[in-house]
């Protein structure tokens, strides 16, 4: 297998975020299993689906890896646990730490564990603003280029911090 250029989104809004997603893209900088290319600011932004909880802190890391997707999926799920995550079935909720493999090369995967481009990476300009300065050109399989994905949106009250 050859390298492949991967995109994973962080978010986190409890227990101190940002202290979570800084130490979350250390640990991914310090895995053996990939190598962390380039990492966006943080974002502060409001919580989207279920929006009577705190602001969460996003951001976006570039990385290469070996890995096959579902074994990178096993990598970022076990840092997740590490941090304190309790994954209880509850979508859109508040959480210590969430990663979320946006992209993988071009690749696009239909697992029952895995969807990847992210399905609902097109709404959410938490993800697409850190996307954007990393990348703001990479087409997004079936879906567009990120800068016009983000443009799309419109105002979306994702602050750099």
């Amino acid at each position: 297998m050859t390298a492949v250029v991967a995109f994973i989104g962080l978010g986190s809004n409890l227990d101190t975020p940002q202290d979570h997603v800084e130490r979350a893209i250390t640990e991914i900088g310090r895995t053996s299993h990939f190598t962390l290319m380039r990492r966006s600011r943080l974002y502060r932004t409001p919580p989207w689906g279920i929006t009577e909880q705190p602001d969460f802190i996003n951001a976006v890391c570039e990385i290469e890896t070996m890995l096959p997707a579902l074994q990178l999926l096993d990598v970022l799920l076990a840092i997740e646990r590490r941090h304190g995550r309790v994954r209880d079935g509850l979508q859109w909720g508040p959480r210590t730490l969430d990663l979320d493999l946006l992209l993988f090369g071009t690749q696009r995967i239909d697992d029952p564990g895995l969807r990847v481009p992210h399905p609902r990476i097109a709404q959410r300009t938490f993800v697409l603003a850190p996307l954007a300065e990393l990348a703001p050109t990479l087409d997004v399989p079936g879906q567009g280029r990120v800068d016009v994905l983000l443009a799309a949106l419109g105002d979306t009250h994702c602050v750099v911090i």
